[in-house]
């Protein structure tokens, strides 16, 4: 709020019309309506006699709205980190690399120790900004347990694990 509008406001609240401030004053209606409108302002002795006048201080009179000036300052944060989310996505949308992480899961599924490589680095590759974020997790998930599920396997036949030998003594 500028000061003309803080003085009109203080009069007013005071119920006082411009005339009877500048009788107090000991000046013309006009100047206090010019200060009003905001074509003039007082000078530093007629801003005290205001202040006494309208019982306020000089600092309320000449200070701007805080509260305005704040609210003001984060809604401009609030913009600006939209506008960088929103700067983001459409950077990011560009270079989706969701299908294509998906495809070198799936293909990681077929061949047992290559899933067990591919599978960390494609998690480390996706982003929140994929099409298919979520299933990539799931997907490499699967194909690292199923690949050590195989691995199990092969080197159970390998070393012989959990094979019996049943003799035949007759």
């Amino acid at each position: 709020m500028a000061l003309a509008e803080r003085l009109k406001e203080s009069r007013i609240n005071k119920g006082f019309t411009q005339g009877d401030v500048a009788d107090h004053l000991q000046i013309s209606r006009q100047s206090i309506s010019k200060w009003e409108n905001g074509n003039s302002y007082p000078d530093l002795d007629n801003l005290v006699k205001l202040s006494n006048y309208y019982e306020i201080s000089i600092d309320e009179l000449l200070k701007e709205n805080q509260d305005l000036k704040k609210r003001i300052e984060e809604n401009e944060i609030k913009i600006e980190d939209s506008y960088r989310k929103l700067d983001f996505i459409r950077g990011s949308s560009d270079k989706d690399e969701g299908l294509i992480l998906l495809i070198l899961s799936f293909v990681s599924f077929l061949i047992a120790p290559f899933g067990l490589i591919v599978a960390p680095i494609v998690i480390k590759r996706n982003k929140k900004t994929n099409t298919l974020y979520k299933l990539l997790y799931l997907s490499c998930v699967c194909c690292i347990l199923f690949n050590l599920f195989i691995g199990y396997g092969v080197l159970s036949d390998i070393f012989g694990w959990g094979t019996t030998t049943v003799e035949y003594l007759g």
